[in-house]
């Protein structure tokens, strides 16, 4: 075992794929000389090769539209610098990167990993703070998936460079700097597959990516009213392991799902309506949504009372308790 910040774990995991295949190869902007803007590939330029580790230049859809090409003969792994950054790359990401399997009737994969640091709590400016994973949750032939925590982020890594599918791999830039003990050599839970990471009895907290950790420590705070919240790290995004889900569901009979992305036409409302499908006879209250607010990122002096955090978590399962809360001041019955 070994102790890594998050950004090292991911670090890690590129380095091991780099020794372990020598088509790999990694593209981005300053992800060689600077060693990214996080410091996630420092050091793996001088190791690998400027011919392995691209420096490429400002210019996502010149990025991705060249990593296509490269996906033909090997595994190419991209960064887009930030999350408010990738839209230039949106044509090739949805229309060429998620299409090629099926239009070419399987003949044809798209072994690329693309990169992307996203969320907010950092303090940064605009066009960097932002939470675009449902515009690509949305589009078949896509794998998504998002870390919460450094092992995870190791372990899926390496899993999605091998995977022959294409993956848009978000990473919680504010977890970067959270420590936590890596195996690398742990047989990993497979690439699609939830994890519950906190038992609990009475309600089932759903999140991903950024707020698994603020979810747990929501959980832990409930404790002190004899509240016990079972926490739900989805992992993958597209697709959702909803039998983990399901099975979560029948024995609370409550959910909250919490993203940092605005709540309309957000990743919850589709988590939200799946549950009431398949759980609505074990539902004792309607789920409930903790969310970023419907408007752009706001500036960073004002991001606290823009992310989700432990009081607007505990507000919403109060409130699928039917206990006293923000929006109804009176106890249901």
């Amino acid at each position: 075992m070994t102790e890594l910040t998050f950004a090292r774990a991911i670090g890690a995991g590129l380095r091991r794929a780099l020794q372990d295949d020598g088509r790999v190869l990694l593209m981005g902007e300053d992800i060689g000389e600077l060693g990214g803007v996080f410091r996630v590939t420092d050091g793996l330029k001088h190791e690998f090769g400027a011919e392995r580790v691209v420096d490429t230049p400002l210019a996502e859809s010149g990025i991705v539209g060249t990593a296509v090409g490269l996906a033909f003969r090997g595994y190419a792994v991209c960064e887009i610098q930030f999350d408010g950054f990738i839209y230039p790359a949106f044509n090739q990401i949805v229309a060429q990167v998620a299409k090629l399997h099926y239009r070419t009737r399987g003949a044809v994969t798209v072994p690329l990993t693309l990169r992307v640091p996203y969320g907010g709590a950092i303090g940064s400016v605009e066009h960097h703070s932002e939470s675009p994973e449902a515009y690509f949750t949305h589009t078949a032939g896509l794998r998504v998936v998002t870390p919460s925590n450094p092992q995870d982020a190791y372990s899926m890594l390496r899993m999605a460079i091998a995977s022959d599918d294409p993956v848009i791999f978000f990473e919680p830039k504010r977890r970067y700097w959270s420590k936590g003990e890596v195996d690398l050599e742990a047989e990993p839970l497979p690439l699609d597959r939830a994890r519950v990471v906190r038992e609990g009895t009475d309600v089932t907290l759903i999140a991903y990516g950024p707020l698994v950790a603020t979810a747990l420590d929501a959980a832990e705070a409930a404790t002190d009213e004899g509240i016990s919240i079972e926490v739900i790290d989805l992992r993958s995004l597209a697709p959702i392991d909803f039998d983990t889900v399901e099975d979560s569901i029948k024995k609370t009979g409550r959910a909250v799902i919490v993203h940092e992305a605005a709540q309309f036409g957000g990743l919850g409302a589709e988590i939200a309506a799946v549950i009431t499908d398949r759980c609505f006879y074990s539902l004792e209250a309607p789920p409930q949504r903790v969310t970023g607010l419907n408007t752009p990122y706001p500036p960073a002096k004002l991001e606290d009372h823009f992310v989700p955090d432990l009081d607007r978590m505990l507000d919403a399962v109060d409130r699928v308790l039917g206990r006293v809360n923000s929006l109804t001041g009176w106890v249901a019955r």
